[in-house]
């Protein structure tokens, strides 16, 4: 039995937590504009301002009851993966600090761990954080945040001569910063996997070394993109919901991105008692590690 197999067995029998993860329509973010400049773009700076309030009441946060513990798990899950893209990771791996947050299908929890991952790191004290909404056609973190209109990953893909750096909106959360999904465009996937794509990914460091960047996918098994975005990044985290998540359907999404990848899987809506282990699986170079998997 692979590894793989031997974490999804250890999934079945958990029970579904019931957390509502459904798309609102609501904003749940602002941006602000200040009179600040940013000197290496000369563009006006605009603070992103994002409602948390709003955002827990949508499920997108931990309700105020679990939220200590759900921090802890997420404090666990972070750990290995900051620890690669620092390069402190048995296995040194290119790129490791561009990371794929992806699912199977639809409805897995992967907007609700991309962005508490997100909020989780951007605590951290050596890196910052940038959460690339990557699920261009149906760009749920935009919408949530207020940011659908604005310009994004898509338009610096498509007009080479846009600085993407430019289109990056710090938040209001410190080490936090947002880059919108951009106009949609009918040849998304073949953006994603052009060399301009590769350009902006190798840009991210060199903008801040310290930085960390999150991309929220597409599901594997119902886009081209999110095949293509595999490709450029150096971690991909599953989220697999509890319960829900067929052994096959997981199987199938992680034989999508090939061989020799960092796929790491997060068990999500899991009930366990907190005094018990969790488990963080680390696939694709490794062995399974423990650490949170009720996140």
């Amino acid at each position: 039995m692979s590894l793989v197999e031997k974490a999804l067995e250890k999934m079945r029998g958990q029970a579904a937590r019931p957390m509502r993860l459904a798309a609102s329509e609501a904003v749940y973010g602002q941006v602000a504009l200040t009179g600040a400049t940013r000197a290496a773009h000369g563009t006006p700076e605009r603070i992103v301002v994002i409602d948390q309030d709003a955002l827990r009441a949508a499920g997108l946060l931990p309700p105020a009851k679990q939220a200590r513990q759900i921090a802890e798990e997420y404090r666990q899950i972070k750990r290995p993966l900051i620890a690669n893209a620092l390069g402190r990771g048995a296995t040194k791996l290119q790129n490791a600090h561009v990371i794929m947050m992806a699912s199977a299908m639809p409805a897995e929890g992967k907007t609700f761990t991309s962005i508490n991952l997100a909020f989780s790191m951007a605590s951290e004290k050596d890196v910052t954080v940038l959460l690339v909404d990557a699920d261009v056609a149906k760009p749920h973190i935009s919408r949530l945040l207020g940011l659908d209109k604005e310009r994004g990953l898509l338009d610096a893909l498509q007009d080479p001569t846009l600085d993407v750096e430019s289109l990056v909106l710090p938040t209001d959360v410190p080490g936090l910063s947002v880059l919108p999904a951009g106009k949609w465009s009918e040849n998304a996937t073949e953006l994603l996997a052009s060399q301009r794509m590769q350009q902006i990914v190798a840009g991210i460091s060199r903008f801040d070394a310290n930085r960390i960047a999150l991309f929220d996918s597409p599901p594997l098994l119902l886009t081209t993109e999110s095949r293509a975005l595999s490709q450029v990044v150096g971690q991909i985290v599953m989220v697999v919901c509890a319960n829900k998540s067929p052994q096959k359907v997981v199987l199938d999404a992680i034989s999508q991105l090939g061989e020799h990848r960092c796929v790491s899987l997060v068990l999500n809506q899991s009930v366990a008692n907190p005094t018990s282990n969790y488990y963080y699986y680390g696939y694709g170079y490794g062995q399974a590690r423990e650490g949170a998997g009720n996140a």
